[in-house]
């Protein structure tokens, strides 16, 4: 009750002798001040009253060694750099967390890619063994040589007419054994 009368000045005067009312009427005095600066800055009460509890309890373990001269501001300085560091820390927690998300994201879409490009070229794989070998020959210098008609024909000693032909029947039948993986989108 003693200390209820006391001055900022006396009570951390007091709380250097490791007085522990001194302490009490401190944390009973600026409280709820501090809690809601704490609110404001955090936007959550738990939070707030988290970083008020450990305002309170960096100057008990630090009573000796901390040097406060208007401890009305220091506490309302203290409290605003513990809010701060936390919303800091809470933005960085959210961006690392959104990091990962959209790695992760990333990396199941690489993934689905790769998958299915590798089902399709086994697939097409698969559809050209059906294929004649000379048709097979003709389509891979056309489609995967990007080799003209004309080209192909010559040096093949074909007529262009029938490296047409091989061409439009290679991609009839790819087009029918790759039916799965033709989209409308």
């Amino acid at each position: 009750m003693k200390h209820r009368n006391l001055t900022d000045e006396q009570l951390v005067d007091f709380l250097k002798s490791d007085d522990q009312a001194a302490f009490e009427e401190i944390y009973n005095r600026y409280w709820y001040k501090l809690l809601g600066i704490a609110y404001h800055e955090t936007g959550t009460r738990e939070e707030a009253e988290e970083l008020v509890q450990d305002l309170f309890e960096r100057i008990w373990h630090k009573r000796q060694e901390s040097i406060i001269r208007h401890l009305s501001a220091y506490l309302v300085v203290s409290i605003k750099y513990l809010a701060t560091n936390y919303v800091k820390s809470q933005i960085t927690q959210r961006k690392f967390q959104e990091y990962l998300i959209f790695n992760e994201i990333h990396q199941s879409y690489v993934t689905d890619e790769s998958v299915q490009f590798a089902d399709l070229s086994k697939a097409v794989e698969e559809a050209m063994k059906k294929l004649p070998e000379k048709s097979v020959e003709i389509f891979k210098m056309s489609r995967f040589e990007n080799q003209s008609v004309k080209a192909i024909a010559q040096q093949l000693n074909l007529s262009e007419k029938a490296v047409e032909y091989h061409i439009t029947k290679s991609l009839k039948v790819l087009k029918e054994q790759l039916k799965a993986y033709h989209s409308d989108n």
